[in-house]
């Protein structure tokens, strides 16, 4: 059986610069990777101190990222994106900022595009059950329901 490897702080440092360099972290997501390698709480909070005063760690900047990433490529809509970033802990405020930096055209543009895609593909013949699947998937999306609804109805109308 092999002991966990055990870090000195410079070298926990060091991995955590890299880790945070690779890829935009939150906070939580750090103090996760430092529970993990079995810091104590007083080196945990000495090197969050050293990644945030070295701009390797920004809670404004990752959750902009997140927001961009994953409204571009999943294609999840607001509701969806502030609902992943409170359960990283991220601050109201922030998550308010970081949803601007979507601009309205485009995030209509891409829910019409994704609902008529969905909508498409869907091989349901009862209207029904079709509005509803529609409906769960862009739900499932985040999508906010106003939209889901008008644009269910102007699909399939009643």
């Amino acid at each position: 059986m092999h002991a966990p490897k055990t870090y000195t702080v410079d070298e926990a440092q060091k991995r955590l610069e890299h880790y945070c360099a690779y890829q935009e972290r939150c906070h939580k997501e750090v103090n996760q990777k430092l529970y993990d390698m079995r810091m104590i709480p007083e080196a945990r909070d000495q090197i969050i101190v050293h990644l945030l005063q070295h701009n390797f760690l920004n809670e404004e900047r990752f959750a902009q990222a997140f927001v961009r990433g994953k409204f571009r490529i999943k294609k999840w809509g607001k509701q969806r994106l502030q609902i992943e970033l409170r359960q990283k802990d991220i601050s109201k405020t922030i998550i308010a900022t970081a949803l601007k930096e979507i601009p309205d055209h485009e995030y209509y543009e891409s829910f019409h595009a994704l609902a008529e895609k969905k909508f498409e593909n869907i091989r349901e013949t009862n209207p029904q059950k079709k509005r509803k699947k529609l409906a769960d998937y862009l739900f499932y999306r985040g999508w906010e329901s106003h939209l889901v609804y008008d644009k269910i109805r102007e699909l399939i109308p009643y």
